[in-house]
């Protein structure tokens, strides 16, 4: 039983004619025929008396068409209330996200909302996470993916942890692999020749810190580069890079290695403004940010695990 069977069985009741009503729901006759035949073999109850005349309704119809109404009033109002709630007409999302989480999370996230709200405008701004924050801030954006948090701005955003993630070394899956067992240490990475980001990236200034504080210099031969451009380096075999676990995904010309004894990780936020209410349309994108987050932390594995659960 479906809605379908259910609006031509209320239909041929309304007007007591299979004709009049397959004319009112632009149906081929025999295709209005075969809904009620299939909604009769569902239900083991005839639900018309068929005649030339015009058919009326048995015991079984009578039953059913109080309940029949009912369900598909219900249905209606489930349809407008998404349809509200998700601003399926109109509506815009302006969202910012930085770099790294523009090539993963985010290009599976405005996939997903795009296909099922494509009446949407969106907009992406890829920055650093304090430049996100100004734009935050400004009113420029709605929401904004990032990497870091200044508890000092928490009355301004609202900021909810998703997800937690390593970061870890990468080297070209064509070369030989850096290190002999599952983990590598500063010190060894230090050694190797290296590619590092450019200085607004956030992850340059947590890898320059954790190097400092073992105490060595790590040997770069390349540095400057933003996210794409590393991982394309690091697969033509120029050197290795500290990366989110996250840019691995989809990638198999790249091959990783976790760090040992000095864990670097970094946690992603979703922030909005505290002042402002979201639209229907950023909220849910605020939910199909949560479940896209939930469905990364599931393919990651060990390195990667959603905010909150330890």
């Amino acid at each position: 039983m479906n809605l379908e069977q259910l609006r031509s069985f209320v239909e041929v009741a309304r007007f007591g004619n299979f004709t009049r009503a397959a004319e009112e729901l632009y149906l081929a006759q025999p295709s209005l025929s075969r809904q009620i035949a299939a909604l009769e073999q569902d239900l083991g109850a005839e639900l018309f008396h068929r005649a030339r005349g015009g058919s009326t309704l048995t015991v079984a119809g009578e039953s059913l068409l109080p309940l029949a109404r009912r369900m598909l009033a219900d249905a209606e109002s489930v349809r407008r209330e998404l349809a509200e709630l998700a601003g399926l007409e109109r509506g815009r999302v302006r969202l910012g996200a930085t770099p790294t989480l523009c090539i993963s999370l985010v290009a599976e996230v405005l996939s997903a909302f795009h296909a099922a709200h494509p009446a949407i405008e969106l907009h992406l701004s890829e920055h650093g996470s304090r430049h996100l924050l100004d734009q935050l801030a400004g009113g420029e954006l709605d929401l904004a993916l990032i990497t870091t948090s200044d508890a000092s701005s928490a009355d301004r955003f609202t900021v909810s942890p998703l997800l937690v993630e390593e970061l870890v070394v990468i080297s070209s899956a064509g070369s030989p692999p850096v290190a002999v067992g599952d983990a590598i240490t500063l010190d060894e990475v230090a050694r190797l020749p290296q590619i590092v980001f450019s200085s607004s990236y956030d992850l340059r200034a947590a890898t320059d810190a954790a190097f400092r504080a073992t105490g060595v210099t790590p040997e770069v031969v390349l540095e400057g580069a933003e996210m794409d451009a590393v991982l394309r380096f690091v697969e033509r075999g120029l050197g290795v890079a500290i990366v989110p676990a996250m840019v691995l995904l989809d990638r198999p010309g790249l091959r990783s290695v976790r760090l040992a004894g000095h864990a670097l990780e970094r946690t992603i936020s979703v922030a909005g403004p505290a002042d402002v209410a979201p639209t229907a349309a950023v909220e849910v994108m605020r939910r199909t940010i949560t479940a896209g987050a939930t469905a990364f932390a599931a393919r990651a594995g060990a390195t990667m695990r959603l905010a909150g659960d330890g």
